[in-house]
């Protein structure tokens, strides 16, 4: 089964062709400043298996449509002989509410739900666009939508209720949502897995650490808490978010300035977090001026390991006991300072890094425990396209009858 997973962003288009006979990847793509004059397409094909082969087309993308049809006539430039190859389209839709607790076939009541979703997340009305120019361009193919919000919707009310007036959460459904689920499902399994154990046999700590960072108290496979809220804004330090503060602050400057509330929602996502106190969004450039003796560097440094214990520890009461803390994405898998910093002092917790394994350059899933340490520490690479091609296959055989054809490795549960 050839599958297709598309994540249409605002301005951005990118994709992935994967056999889901072996997982392996056929073709990804990145359309990046559609609607701008210089917008660009890089494809890469990965004939079998070998290093891609790169090719890179800058040209004006005047809307998402064009998107789609430079992003099909890529895949039939040496890749596919025709758009009837494709067996199913999985979908990121970055928001669904409460409407969607697992993924969903695409018909006309989904795209309809997916839209009235859109005011919880405004910046991204394009994941709907995608979809349906997708069934426009493959008219004969289902579409699977996967949500970065369906794994949370198993936290209990306590944790995602604010304490508002209710008649907020009853007429407009404001409430902790939690995003970055598609990883948080993925590393969840493929932890359980390198545990030797199933999901619903440990308890852990999620740890998606990026330009975007969230984290996830996640109880016997089932997501309890989690640190992003009705939007991706909330919960940790970010490259350029803020993630909590005092709410007070918003009327604090709106009064002061005086700045209107698009002013500061700008501010708060796109000039705060690691830039706002060092002026550098990428955690590399943190740390090489904070080796040229950047005080502020060290700094955000400093306030970026700082929030993630503090949420290792908050969840640590939640869960009561955990298995592992499991480090994901860019910075989660890379660098071995902030992970260092993150486990500092908790030993008195049952945290135990051993330097050395941390330090180490390696690929794959890999502990970097000590040997006496009660809860394991570990580096899981997250990969949600693959989440989301699998979920695709199995709403897709689920409605055929068909039998899986994915590997049986970390299979998502649904």
């Amino acid at each position: 089964m050839k599958v297709l997973v598309i994540n249409c962003g605002s301005s951005s288009l990118k994709y992935q062709l994967r056999d889901m006979n072996d997982e392996t990847v056929l073709a990804s793509g990145l359309v990046e400043r559609i609607g701008d004059a210089t917008g660009s397409i890089t494809h890469a094909a990965h004939p079998g298996g070998d290093a891609p082969e790169k090719r890179t087309d800058s040209l004006p993308i005047e809307n998402h449509i064009k998107a789609m049809r430079l992003m099909v006539d890529r895949l039939l430039d040496g890749v596919i002989a025709s758009p009837d190859e494709i067996d199913a389209i999985g979908h990121r839709v970055v928001q669904g509410g409460e409407s969607f607790s697992r993924p969903a076939l695409v018909d006309g009541e989904v795209i309809a739900t997916i839209r009235a979703n859109i005011p919880l997340a405004p910046l991204h009305s394009s994941n709907a666009t995608g979809i349906e120019q997708a069934m426009e361009l493959f008219e004969d193919t289902p579409n699977v939508a996967v949500f970065d919000t369906e794994f949370h919707q198993t936290m209990p009310p306590w944790a995602y209720m604010y304490p508002l007036p209710i008649e907020l959460y009853q007429k407009q459904r404001i409430r902790k949502y939690g995003f970055h689920g598609t990883s948080h499902r993925f590393v969840s399994l493929a932890a359980a897995t390198h545990l030797g154990k199933g999901p619903e046999e440990v308890n852990l700590i999620t740890l998606h650490l990026g330009n975007g960072c969230s984290m996830d108290a996640i109880e016997k496979g089932r997501c309890v808490d989690t640190t992003m809220g009705l939007t991706p804004l909330a919960g940790l330090m970010m490259g350029s978010r803020c993630g909590d503060v005092d709410p007070a602050i918003l009327s604090f400057l709106a009064r002061s300035q005086p700045q209107s509330l698009t002013e500061i929602d700008t501010m708060l996502n796109h000039r705060s977090g690691l830039r706002g106190i060092c002026g550098h969004s990428d955690m590399r450039d943190v740390h090489r001026a904070r080796e040229n003796g950047d005080q502020n560097a060290q700094l955000a440094f400093e306030m970026f390991a700082y929030r993630a214990k503090k949420t290792i520890g908050a969840f640590l009461a939640v869960l009561g006991t955990v298995d592992a803390l499991v480090f994901t994405a860019g910075i989660g898998e890379n660098d071995d300072q902030v992970r260092a910093k993150v486990c500092e002092g908790l030993a008195p917790l049952g945290i135990n890094i051993d330097p050395k394994k941390n330090a180490a350059r390696e690929f794959g899933i890999r502990d970097i425990h000590a040997q006496n340490s009660p809860v394991k520490i570990l580096i899981v690479p997250t990969n949600e396209e693959l989440e989301i091609a699998r979920s695709t296959v199995t709403i897709v055989n689920n409605i055929s009858g068909a039998p899986s054809q994915t590997a049986p490795s970390n299979q998502t549960e649904l």
